[in-house]
């Protein structure tokens, strides 16, 4: 595979007048915008100017996802109650790798701003839309179906993560008692339609006004069909187990999803706090202890132990 050439400002600067121009917006003479690396993201991310960013793929597997996630953008606006990113020019930035420049969505994200209980709501209409969207229809413009997780075989990777910890004082393993074999059974996924989901639900793609509503969702190049649960886990990492339950429920959602997706996240969150301090992965220490306090934020909803019935939901 050839290596993308490396960007710099000059280059970007050139880019985007291109772009712009090609959009009907720019000109060859225009001194072109302030561009600068957004820092925290991804190689290839640039802030352009006050109201842009621009995102660069870094190689062709990156660009098939990526013309995808703007085909799935346009596809999930209409049903979801967030704003979604829009592409206000796109291109190649080099032979065969695609480029969009993006409407900046204003707010913090959700690492760095609280939820309030409006913005629970935010997240519910989220889950809601999400569920509307014709499956069959997502796949058809290349949205993969992703596999249900065996919880089981989550808890035997996170019983190991959790006695790492333990020997660095990170964490008590007792607490995983509370996820028995036969609870991971119960909690294995049901027959039921699949989903569209987001699939990366992380804090920096939730973008929060100060007031805490939730004004918009960023980084779709990760979307499946599959289980929703997966979202619940996300969420339940981003801003805490007992929000991430109160929007499951309000979206509809039973018991059975509400603490699959409850003990993927608490089960990942050990394992990547693990892995960090092993020296693996890429997000600091910091963060990855934060995401395991709030996936084990204590929720009533744990004391439920019978989840048969109609009250599970989807």
């Amino acid at each position: 595979m050839t290596q993308a050439p490396t960007p710099t400002t000059d280059t970007v600067r050139r880019l985007i007048r291109t772009l712009l121009k090609d959009d009907g917006g720019g000109a060859d003479h225009a001194p072109g915008p302030d561009v600068r690396p957004v820092a925290g993201a991804r190689p290839g991310t640039w802030w352009v100017g006050d109201r842009h960013v621009l995102r660069l793929a870094p190689d062709r597997e990156a660009s098939l996802r990526q013309r995808r996630e703007l085909r799935v953008r346009d596809l999930v606006r209409p049903h979801v109650p967030v704003s979604v990113p829009v592409s206000v020019a796109r291109g190649e930035w080099a032979p065969g790798l695609s480029c969009t420049l993006d409407t900046r969505m204003p707010g913090g994200s959700a690492e760095d701003h609280r939820v309030s209980a409006v913005g629970e709501t935010d997240l519910a209409g989220l889950l809601t839309g999400l569920r509307a969207v014709p499956a069959r229809q997502a796949e058809t413009l290349g949205v993969p179906r992703a596999t249900p997780r065996s919880l089981e075989a989550l808890r035997g990777a996170a019983r190991a993560a959790a006695e790492r910890l333990a020997a660095a004082d990170e964490f008590d393993p007792v607490r995983l008692g509370q996820l028995t074999q036969p609870a991971a059974v119960q909690l294995g996924i049901q027959p039921g339609p699949a989903v569209l989901t987001h699939h990366s639900l992380t804090g920096n793609h939730l973008v929060v006004s100060q007031d805490g509503r939730v004004r918009g969702v960023l980084g779709w190049g990760g979307v499946a069909v599959g289980d929703p649960a997966e979202d619940i886990a996300g969420l339940a990492v981003a801003v805490g187990a007992p929000a991430a339950v109160r929007a499951a429920t309000l979206a509809g959602y039973g018991a059975r999803p509400c603490l699959r997706g409850l003990w993927l996240a608490r089960c990942d969150a050990v394992i990547h706090l693990a892995e960090a301090l092993a020296g693996h992965g890429t997000d600091p220490l910091p963060l990855l202890r934060v995401r395991l306090r709030r996936a084990w934020e204590a929720i009533l909803l744990e004391r439920v132990t019978d989840l048969r019935g109609p009250e599970d939901g989807p």
